[in-house]
């Protein structure tokens, strides 16, 4: 059976408001007589009519098929129904009469050839699509640019009283725009706006990476295929699993996972699982996701665990997100070597020359101890140098374990300050995430 997780299936969306009416409809009580089988999905969504809606995915495809009116391809129905599937809410049963007869009549219409995994049921539609969503996305660029070029020339004087209301309109403009990386850094500069004395500085900061982007896709072209990987990522375009695991490096260690970070929102739940490999020392990053209210799949092993796998790396300037294949049982590990303050920054500041903007870091803080700066915590190595503590980050836990001893540190790094993920006293890992 075709699997698909939440994030490739709200990539298959004609466009932004599809894919926000598919997450409200995942909801089990929207639909009856739900099932799968080796080459079908399908189900029956209740609508405001009195007939609910038959939906059907064809998973050699995918190809789809609704009863409803709409005549975008795929409909709200069909892509809630994947969703549903990518978080195991359909179950295995005997076809429906009504989805085989149309699998049947879709069989004997043509003789199609054998597809390669991951090539969609009509090549030439989803060129089509991916034509459409070029176009809008260029647009958007040139409108994002135009704006970024008027507040060079107009300055930020009167920018704290009209500056959140025009970037949360371009923030809106990008995803109709089908650029929610680019609508999603907008958003974060909106956030910057009068937060504090010193937000005229952050502000052109996350303008300047935003105009990066922007120069960045108008030369997309002339870039080396790997940095050109990771613009267009930032854009927001998504890379097929099946391409990653048919093409993606492959590294194949024991990974120490070094922690986890999970973020939910009343939409989607993200999880950010950080390993790094025992022989290699690459790092990676493994994506989960789940609509709201779902549950996130079973971790391949616990924070401060080794698991033996495989890992097939999305491409990118910064090969760091990766898939997953587990190649046997989690192993025991003991505490990992760590680095000192200023060796953790540089090695942040080398993952910026590849990728300017790279959000987020994992490091692993060698000796180090909790202790208060101002009004705030950091960690503090044997020579004195510190990184801050993320604002507002609970070290209860941390400050027991440590009891004024320097302890091993893994966390998660970005320009705000460090978010502790894992700690360890002697050789037992200690979760603080």
């Amino acid at each position: 059976m075709a699997a698909w997780d939440v994030e490739q299936v709200l990539g298959m969306a004609p466009d932004p408001a599809s894919a926000k009416a598919a997450q409200a409809l995942a909801r089990g009580a929207k639909w009856s007589a739900l099932g799968s089988s080796e080459r079908a999905l399908w189900g029956l969504c209740q609508g405001s009519g009195k007939k609910p809606y038959r939906t059907v995915v064809d998973l050699s495809g995918p190809a789809f098929k609704c009863s409803c009116p709409s005549r975008k391809f795929p409909c709200k129905h069909a892509l809630s129904l994947m969703l549903l599937s990518a978080t195991g809410e359909v179950p295995q049963s005997a076809e429906a009469a009504w989805a085989s007869s149309w699998l049947e009549e879709r069989a004997t219409r043509a003789e199609r050839a054998e597809r390669k995994p991951g090539e969609v049921a009509d090549p030439l539609a989803a060129q089509q699509r991916l034509a459409r969503r070029a176009d809008r996305v260029s647009a958007g660029m040139a409108e994002l640019e135009s704006w970024l070029d008027d507040q060079v020339r107009r300055g930020l004087g009167g920018f704290e009283q009209r500056g959140y209301s025009e970037l949360s309109r371009l923030a809106a403009r990008m995803v109709d725009a089908q650029a929610p990386g680019v609508a999603g850094a907008v958003r974060r500069a909106a956030g910057v706006v009068g937060r504090d004395h010193g937000w005229p500085g952050e502000l052109l900061e996350e303008l300047s990476l935003i105009h990066l982007v922007v120069s960045a896709h108008a030369r997309l072209n002339e870039l080396p295929p790997s940095l050109a990987d990771t613009v267009q990522s930032r854009i927001g375009w998504t890379v097929e699993t099946a391409r990653v695991l048919a093409e993606g490096e492959k590294v194949e260690d024991d990974w120490l996972v070094l922690g986890r970070v999970v973020e939910p929102d009343d939409r989607l739940t993200v999880r950010r699982l950080w390993l790094r490999g025992s022989s290699t020392g690459r790092l990676a990053l493994i994506l989960n996701f789940a609509a709201a209210g779902r549950q996130l799949d079973p971790l391949p092993a616990r924070p401060g665990e080794l698991v033996p796998a495989v890992l097939s790396y999305y491409p990118g300037a910064l090969p760091m997100r990766a898939l997953l294949t587990q190649t046997a049982p989690r192993l025991p590990a003991q505490r990992p070597g760590g680095l000192t303050a200023k060796q953790a920054l540089a090695s942040y500041v080398e993952s910026l020359a590849a990728d300017p903007w790279n959000e987020r870091w994992p490091l692993v803080l060698a000796d180090v101890r909790p202790a208060r700066n101002g009004e705030y915590w950091a960690l503090v190595d044997e020579t004195g140098d510190a990184l801050e503590v993320l604002p507002g980050v609970d070290l209860w836990k941390l400050l027991a374990v440590s009891a004024g001893d320097p302890v091993t540190v893994a966390g998660e790094w970005n320009r705000a300050g460090f978010k502790p993920m894992t700690c360890w006293d002697g050789d037992r890992p200690v979760i603080l995430s």
